[in-house]
């Protein structure tokens, strides 16, 4: 019995694969998503009539232009005032907003779903294309009302797919080994963020030379590319649904048996269903959650939130940190990020095996107390290095804005400049050993009953956060009057986090070895 348990336990690497292409699908959509739709957005908005008359209206409203000043974009364009980067932020929400709204509800629909298929590929079969199309259109669409209809639609569909096609992987995987796969899982969604980084690269390189031309001739337009970048990502996003949908099974999860569904009296054939339906919600019914259980679920969603308000500050203000602290331009900004992301790929199988071997929470634990140290160590490096040059972070800040230099402050900024490699690498593995853990303890507080229904809890609270921090951090910056403060917000937030999930008590698979005692009892 032992020997079957253990071959039981052992993870199916090549299924788990397969059933990452759905989420490698996603991540690629959403990785070309961010840095085109806004230049898309800000073509459009730019010469919007409409636009122009609102901003020419706020244009003595200091207390508005300090916000979006505060967001990271020039407040002026072609020394005009303007809202547009304003709007382009709100816009950029949607995504989220959809999420958080829709995604609970899908989720909770596809825990219902009874088909030949499953409990979720019908979701995907239907969503991945759909989303695929209005992805391919977006960069065609040749007015604003047009591109907002389209990318409205895009994000809605999203929202549709997106619970179901993470909820798969707990289905088809024993709690006890999710966290290993979710690893798997991660390692195929940063698979898809890297084509995505790739995808323009790609593309501009093999425009160029079919025109014969580079950047600088005058004929370019990089918004020529564009099309072929999108195309790119719904093509891998119907690559991952034909996959699930022929190399991922799922059981048939039909209501009704054979005997029902051929019986003569159609009566019959509802009262059958009828009194299925009754036995599945007293079935439910008897997996609600204890008041441990409610509460281990609700400080780890807090804990998410926070977590997610400390990633996302960063992730959307770090080009402009970049630029304003270590004087380094866009591209240059980007290619930390993508040491970042390259780590959190290589830390996304250990984060795994560890969640198996130690426990999620300690895992979680772990990699907080990771990315809390190499922020706190950044940010006191700064603070001993400029204050041993007698300078307060309010001068330090007052002189790099006019661009006044000291001794003490480029000895200050070539430190740092070297610092934030390992504060990056570090960082990365830190947040897979997070986020890899962080969904399977969620679930694993549901049950298997409910695994659709967690997962949307889950996108919940990560979405909220995803929707607060901006507005957040861009007030907490329009005060500050750096982007230094990304190291110290993001730390208050990861320290708030630390703090919520470690009074988490629930949501460790159960061990091996209480299986097999189990499971001899049984046998004796």
């Amino acid at each position: 019995m032992e020997k079957n348990s253990t071959a039981k336990l052992k993870l199916n690497y090549p299924l788990t694969i397969l059933t990452g292409f759905g989420f490698l699908g996603t991540q690629i959509a959403w990785q070309i998503y961010d840095p085109y739709i806004t230049k898309i957005l800000d073509k459009f908005l730019s010469i919007s009539p409409t636009v122009s008359a609102w901003s020419a209206r706020l244009a003595d409203s200091a207390l508005l232009r300090g916000f979006i000043e505060s967001q990271g974009s020039n407040a002026y364009v072609a020394g005009r005032f303007t809202i547009v980067p304003l709007l382009i932020g709100i816009i950029m929400t949607f995504d989220n907003i959809f999420g958080v709204v829709f995604q609970p509800a899908f989720g909770k629909l596809s825990d219902n779903c009874h088909s030949r298929w499953g409990k979720r590929r019908p979701f995907i079969f239907w969503g991945a294309p759909i989303s695929a199309v209005l992805f391919a259109l977006i960069p065609w669409m040749p007015s604003l009302p047009l591109v907002m209809a389209t990318i409205i639609l895009f994000v809605f569909i999203m929202s549709l797919w997106r619970a179901p096609v993470v909820a798969l992987m707990p289905d088809l995987t024993p709690p006890k080994l999710r966290s290993e796969a979710n690893g798997v899982i991660s390692f195929m969604g940063g698979l898809g963020s890297a084509l995505g980084m790739a995808a323009g690269t790609v593309v501009t390189a093999i425009y160029l030379s079919m025109h014969g031309m580079t950047k600088q001739s005058p004929a370019y337009n990089e918004f020529d590319t564009f099309p072929a970048v999108f195309a790119i990502g719904a093509v891998v996003m119907i690559i991952g649904m034909l996959v699930l949908m022929f190399f991922v099974n799922e059981k048939d999860t039909r209501l009704l048996s054979a005997e029902v569904l051929t019986a003569r009296n159609e009566t019959a054939r509802k009262a059958a269903e009828k009194e299925a339906k009754r036995k599945e919600k007293e079935e439910l019914k008897q997996h609600k959650l204890s008041r441990s259980e409610r509460k281990s679920l609700l400080l780890m969603l807090g804990g998410l939130f926070f977590l997610f308000c400390g990633m996302n500050a960063i992730t959307t203000f770090f080009a402009l940190f970049a630029d304003e602290i270590l004087h380094r331009d866009t591209a240059q900004a980007t290619f930390l990020m993508l040491i970042f992301a390259l780590c959190a790929m290589g830390g996304s199988l250990p984060a795994g095996w560890l969640g198996k071997r130690i426990g999620r929470k300690k895992t979680i634990v772990l990699g907080l107390s990771m990315m809390l140290g190499v922020f706190l160590t950044f940010f006191a490096a700064f603070l001993i290095l400029s204050g041993s040059g007698g300078l307060s972070i309010g001068e330090y800040v007052r002189l790099n804005a006019a661009g006044q230099s000291s001794p003490e402050m480029l000895r200050t900024a070539a430190v740092l400049d070297k610092l934030i490699y390992p504060v990056m690498a570090v960082g990365g593995v830190a947040s897979m050993f997070i986020n890899v853990n962080t969904l399977p303890l969620v679930l694993e507080i549901g049950g298997i009953e409910k695994v659709g229904t967690f997962t949307g809890y889950y996108y919940t609270a990560t979405f909220s956060a995803q929707i607060a921090s901006p507005i957040a951090y861009g007030f907490f910056r329009m005060f500050s009057g750096t982007y230094l403060s990304l190291f110290y917000y993001s730390p208050i937030a990861f320290a708030l986090s630390f703090l919520l999930i470690l009074f988490v008590r629930h949501g460790e698979a159960i061990p091996q070895e209480v299986i097999k005692e189990a499971e001899a009892a049984g046998d004796s």
